[in-house]
Parts: C-alpha cells; sequence; structure tokens
C-alpha cells in the first residue's frame, strides 16, 4: 500500500463527509465457526466509516460524522480513523454503548453469518439536533449515506433525513448506498416509508437488486438467489428508478453472482441518464473477505466520479476497487489509487510487484 506521502500526490481538491454507524467487529478467527474457539479477533467497521476509510486512502480529503460512546473502546475507534487520515473532528460523543457485530467468514456452500447486537447503541438512540450540519458539512462537496442508519431506529432516520436535506441546502453532491438489512427494520417504519422520502434529496443512488425491490418497493423479475444475472433486467431496473425520482442523475447497481461463499461473480452497471454502462466483471475465487465489498465500491464510485470525465472509467475504478477489497481482511479497503488502476488496466496476475 502508499505511502502518506504517495497519497497526497493523487489527492483531488474535494471534501466528502460521510455519515452513519461505526461498530465493534468481532470475527471468529479464519473460517471457524463462532465461538468454536473462545478467540475474537476485534475490529471496528461500518458501512459509511468504510467509504470515508477507502476514499483517505486514495487521497480525497473525507471526513466521517457519528455519535460514539465516552469512553476507551470509542477512543480506540477515533484513534482507528485518524490513523487512516479521516477527520473524526464531528463525532458527537455521549454516554452509552457502541453498536457491535459478530462475524463468521463462510467457506464453500457455508455462508458467512453477521449477528447484530447494536439495540440501544448511541448512534440508535441518535435523533434531529444532536449533530450540528452546519459546521459538519463546512467546505464539503459531497455527502455519503446509507440505508443501514435509517433502519436504525426512528430518531436515526429522522437524524439522516435532516442531514441530507442540510446537504442538498448547502450544495452538496448526496449519494446514498441503499444497503437493505432486514435485520435492522423493526420500529414499525417499513424501508419504502422511509428511504423513498431520503432518495428526494439523493443525486447519486447505489444499491442491488434486493435493495431496490426492498428499499424502494420497485420489483423487477429476478432471482437474487439463482448464480445468474441478466444485465437487461438492471437497464430496466434503473430506468425505474430514475423515473420515480427525477432528482437521481445517475444509479449504479452491483452485480454479485455467488456460486459459494468464497467464489464470486463480481461487476456492475450505471445507469447516467444518457447511457447504461456495465462494467468488467471479475471471477474473485478464495475471497478473503467480502464485509466491506459494497462500501469499497461506493468510494470508488465517488472517487472515480471526481477523477474521470467518463461514467464508464467511473464504474470500471469502483468495480477494480471493490474487487480488491475482497482480498482484505476486515472492513477497510487499504488499497490506493496506482493499485485500483492497475487493475483497472488489465494486470489480474497478482505477480509480486518489485
Amino acid at each position: 500500500m502508499e505511502s502518506q506521502v504517495a497519497r497526497r500526490q493523487h489527492k483531488l481538491s474535494f471534501r466528502v463527509v460521510t455519515f452513519g454507524e461505526i461498530m465493534l467487529r468481532l470475527k471468529s478467527p479464519g473460517h471457524e465457526r463462532l465461538f468454536q474457539s473462545p478467540l475474537l479477533e476485534a475490529t471496528f467497521g461500518g458501512g459509511e466509516a468504510n467509504v470515508a476509510v477507502s476514499l483517505a486512502n486514495f487521497g480525497a480529503d473525507a471526513a466521517f460524522v457519528s455519535v460514539l460512546p465516552e469512553g476507551p473502546i470509542g477512543d480506540a475507534c477515533i484513534g482507528e480513523l485518524r490513523r487512516f487520515g479521516v477527520d473524526t473532528s464531528h463525532i458527537a460523543r455521549t454516554d452509552g454503548r457502541m453498536g457491535i457485530y459478530f462475524l463468521e467468514n463462510g467457506a464453500n456452500q457455508r455462508p458467512s453469518v453477521v449477528v447484530y447486537d447494536r439495540a440501544g447503541s448511541c448512534m440508535a438512540k441518535a435523533g434531529p439536533g444532536d449533530i450540528d450540519w452546519e459546521k459538519a458539512l463546512e467546505g464539503a462537496d459531497w455527502f455519503h449515506v446509507t440505508g443501514i442508519t435509517p433502519a436504525l431506529s426512528a430518531s436515526a432516520a429522522n437524524l439522516a433525513l435532516e442531514a441530507v436535506q442540510a446537504a442538498k441546502e448547502k450544495g452538496l453532491t448526496v449519494s446514498c448506498d441503499l444497503n437493505y438489512r432486514a435485520k435492522l427494520w423493526k420500529y414499525g417504519k417499513s424501508a419504502p416509508e422511509v428511504m423513498r422520502m431520503l432518495m428526494g434529496f439523493v443525486d447519486v443512488g447505489i444499491a442491488n437488486e434486493e435493495d431496490c425491490q426492498k428499499s424502494l418497493g420497485i420489483q423487477v423479475n429476478v432471482s437474487v438467489e439463482s448464480g445468474h444475472l441478466e444485465t437487461d433486467v438492471y437497464r430496466a431496473l434503473t430506468d425505474r428508478v430514475l423515473e420515480e425520482f427525477p432528482n437521481v442523475r445517475a444509479m449504479a447497481i452491483t452485480l454479485r453472482e455467488s456460486r459459494g461463499a468464497d467464489i464470486n461473480g463480481w461487476s456492475a452497471c450505471l445507469n447516467d441518464r444518457e447511457a447504461f454502462h456495465v462494467s468488467r466483471k471479475y471471477e474473485i475465487t478464495d475471497i478473503v473477505d467480502r464485509v466491506g465489498g459494497g462500501d469499497a465500491f461506493a468510494a470508488g464510485l465517488i472517487f472515480g466520479m471526481r477523477r474521470y470525465q467518463s461514467s464508464r472509467d467511473a464504474l470500471e475504478f469502483a468495480v477494480a476497487a471493490s474487487c480488491l477489497k475482497h482480498s482484505i481482511p476486515g472492513d477497510f479497503n487499504r488499497v490506493s489509487v496506482s493499485e485500483v488502476e492497475k487493475l483497472m488496466g488489465g494486470d489480474a496476475s497478482g505477480r509480486v510487484q518489485r
């Protein structure tokens, strides 16, 4: 991975603010079942924080906004983000707890399993007025949020809506990764009730086919379990999203063909209202860790849209960045711009770089 000096050479003059919950990640070693041994590997992760770390590694000015507990666990989390150059100055601190997720890494036909323990976390209890958006968004060009925060609680959903409204009032580009999480929508409102309101403030949407169906109520004739994906269906799906949300100027869909827990086909498509783009497909075998792969795509797309003139190039950068994430343990995508661009250029040999 590149040094801080090398990363600065790629620095783009734009600031991205991401907002959401970061959690303590507790993972069983290797491919063990949870609690098969008494050990759990402790790191941190969460969709929006993962995006901020990726962008910082690419050289962007990245900030992460959240609500974390006072005390050593919150301190350690902030310290980890700062290590990557992420601005944490607008993270609010309060009494309470940090959300936790437990991860069991699958193999072959045994899928990976995520168990959440995040009810009543500081972020779930947060609500409108808890973040000073005027200060948090000062000097920013882009704001990124996901559909995970609105799923935590009614108050967190209202805070997310307050955030995107503030971002639009300040003229920022707003992106949203729909990120449907069935285990989280438990407080009485359905995902479409909330997410369709939030999408009214979004410029760039990111999703997979299930996200569009479950978060926006837009149905298509596709099976997410089939292992085979038809891109024509996604052209129609993105057309529907752009038709129903005229404010959205581009809609990206990630396309994962699962042939086992550690063998996936990986590609994406992007509808920018002028054309429908389909990326190269990567055959990813021996997946190390797919958690955070979608966040790596989101970060790559945000960065690519600022770095390249063409939507196709931005899409290819995003898919290549996400492909590389599947080789890295942990939530964070620890790759550089030059590594991503080498893969974009066709260098998938995996040969030792000397």
